[in-house]
């Protein structure tokens, strides 16, 4: 059965104040995910040593990565990722709208690729919104626009994932739900796993939110001795299957004929 998991790996930076990306790859491969999504990495900064920590974790893992750097200064990268083992390509890396007025706050950013698991293609969007409330708004409406869940080649079945820095009180949770479904929501039992912060899981904003053809199985926030150190979030893991509706199978049965 597909696993999907997200994790915020805080430049790969421990609680224990140690770096360490092969940590981080670890932590995951514990798991045997088929697709991973990441939020912040560093990618060739002075801070954690130069390293291209996307693809030091990719490659640790045996899977191709896509990246976008959601902010860059020279030669400096720093972003979100997208990991797999599947067939996959890219389907589009851009920024999310800041506030205006507001020019420094973090830049933001989201990742969409489409991954083959099973012979189906599943859109996947993996995004890290922003620290202030009308910022995240602006950002999800972002999401659920043209550009994203609501363009053409976004078809079902989708996954949109990532540390939404928002509880499910929030609006921005809120007008997501509205859309697609909390995995957290359709696990059985439902119940909510906190992420963050490691050590103490006290928040739910790291966040696998599915559209009708994603059947969840199973959610679990990864709570090893190792995740409770290796970054300042948790990861969330979702084990999932696709379900397609009796009209799909019935075009395809046509298809065949």
């Amino acid at each position: 059965m597909p696993r999907i998991l997200t994790y915020n790996v805080h430049r790969c930076l421990g609680t224990d104040g140690r770096l360490s990306p092969a940590r981080i790859a670890d932590v995951i491969a514990a798991y045997e995910p088929d697709v991973v999504a990441l939020q912040e990495l560093d990618v060739g900064r002075a801070r954690t040593g130069g390293v291209d920590q996307a693809h030091a974790i990719a490659q640790a893992l045996g899977m191709h990565v896509h990246f976008h750097a959601s902010m860059r200064v020279l030669e400096e990268e720093y972003g979100n990722a997208i990991l797999t083992h599947r067939p996959s390509k890219l389907v589009k890396a851009e920024a999310l709208p800041g506030l205006a007025g507001k020019p420094g706050l973090e830049p933001r950013g989201a990742l969409w690729a489409s991954v083959n698991i099973g012979g189906t293609d599943v859109q996947i969007i993996n995004t890290h919104l922003g620290l202030r409330r009308h910022e995240r708004l602006a950002q999800v409406n972002a999401l659920l626009g043209p550009r994203w869940l609501g363009h053409q080649s976004c078809r079902e079945p989708t996954i949109l994932l990532g540390d939404l820095n928002a509880t499910p009180r929030s609006r921005a949770y809120q007008r997501l739900t509205a859309h697609l479904r909390d995995a957290q929501a359709l696990a059985k039992p439902p119940k909510p796993r906190a992420t963050f912060p490691s050590r103490l899981p006290m928040l739910r904003i790291d966040h696998v939110f599915v559209s009708r053809e994603i059947a969840v199985q199973r959610v679990e926030a990864v709570r090893t001795p190792l995740a409770r150190v290796a970054s300042d979030h948790l990861p969330l893991l979702v084990e999932f299957q696709i379900v397609r509706g009796k009209a799909h199978q019935a075009s395809i049965a046509h298809a065949h004929e």
